[in-house]
C-alpha cells in the first residue's frame, strides 16, 4: 500500500504538533499515514512517516526494498516484520530494513501506531554485514553519556544520556535511531549535524526541544525538523516529585560519526 500525502513546507526548522498532523487513508484499507517530513516538503534525506494501522492489517513504507527504513512502535502493539524474521511489537518495540529487506507493520486487534524513518541510500555507502533488524528503545548496551553539545549554546550541567539503538555499530549504513532519555532536570544539549537532516519525535512525557534559537514545549507525538547545521536539543525543565522523564528518538540522516567519537566509539560500519 503507497502513503500519499501532502507536503508542508519544513524551511530549515519546523516542529510538527501531533494535532497538525494530516492522516491520508490507504487504498483498500482502514489504516492511515501521515508524512510530516519528505524531501517532498523540503527535507534534504528524510522522510518521516506515522502510520495508524489499523486491527488486523498490515502496512509497508513506500519503496521498502529500495530504502533503508527504521521503525518504532509509539502505540498499540502487533508484529514487526523484516523479510521472513518476525517479532512481536509494543511500545518502544523498533526494526531496522536494510536497503533490499523489505519492511512490514502489523497490527493486532487494537490496532498500532508507528514511526517510520526512510532514506535512499548515498552513493559509496555500503552495508553492514551483519545488520541487527530488531531492537527497543530501551537497549542501553551502548549509550553516550556527558554530550556537552558543540559549543554555539552553553551546556547544560545535568546531561541526558542517549541509546543506540540502530547505528553503524549494529551494521546500519545511513539510518540511526538513537533514543534520548531526559530525567527531570536533564537536557541533551544543543548541537548541529553539518551535513545531515535531523527528524526525531517525543516519544514519551512532556519537556522541551531546542529549535534554531529557543526552547519550545512539546508533548509525546510531536516532531522536531532540523536541515543540516540548524541547532536543535532536548531537555526536560520539570523537577519535583510529580515530574516524570522525557523521551526522544529519532536521528541524523545520514548518520553523524560526532556522536559516536564523543561516545568514545568507532563509526564504521560493521
Amino acid at each position: 500500500m503507497t502513503a500519499t500525502h501532502t507536503a508542508t513546507y519544513l524551511g530549515d526548522a519546523r516542529i510538527i504538533r501531533s494535532e497538525e498532523l494530516v492522516f491520508q487513508p490507504q487504498e483498500g484499507s482502514r489504516t492511515t499515514v501521515a508524512t510530516p517530513v519528505s524531501p517532498e516538503a523540503g527535507a534534504t534525506w528524510v522522510t518521516l512517516h506515522v502510520a495508524r494501522i489499523a486491527p488486523g492489517e498490515t502496512w509497508s513504507p513506500p519503496h521498502t526494498l529500495q530504502e533503508e527504513n527504521t521503525a518504532v512502535v509509539f502505540a498499540g502493539s502487533g508484529r514487526l516484520t523484516v523479510d521472513d524474521d518476525s517479532r512481536p511489537a509494543r511500545p518502544a518495540s523498533a526494526a531496522y530494513a536494510p536497503t533490499g529487506r523489505a519492511l512490514a507493520l502489523t497490527a493486532d486487534d487494537a490496532g498500532m501506531t508507528v514511526y517510520v524513518w526512510r532514506s535512499p541510500l548515498q552513493q559509496g555507502r555500503r552495508l553492514g554485514t551483519d545488520p541487527k533488524f530488531f531492537s527497543s528503545l530501551w537497549d542501553e548496551t551502548t549509550r553516550l553519556q556527558g554530550f556537552a553539545g558543540t559549543g554555539q549554546v552553553s551546556a547544560e550541567g545535568r546531561r541526558a544520556a542517549m541509546n543506540f539503538v540502530f547505528w553503524p555499530g549494529s551494521g546500519s549504513c545511513q539510518l540511526c535511531l538513537h533514543c534520548g532519555i531526559q530525567e527531570p532536570g536533564e537536557t541533551f544539549n544543543v548541537h548541529l549535524h553539518p551535513d545531515s537532516d535531523e527528524a526525531f519525535i517525543a516519544f514519551e512525557g512532556v519537556g522541551q526541544m531546542y529549535l534554531v534559537d529557543r526552547w519550545v514545549d512539546v508533548a509525546a507525538g510531536d516532531v522536531l525538523y532540523a536541515a543540516p547545521g540548524v541547532l536543535h536539543g532536548a531537555r526536560n525543565p520539570h523537577t519535583g516529585p510529580e515530574a516524570r522523564r522525557f523521551v526522544t528518538c529519532g536521528g541524523p540522516t545520514p548518520f553523524d560519526p560526532a556522536l559516536y567519537d564523543a561516545a568514545g566509539v568507532s563509526s564504521e560500519v560493521i
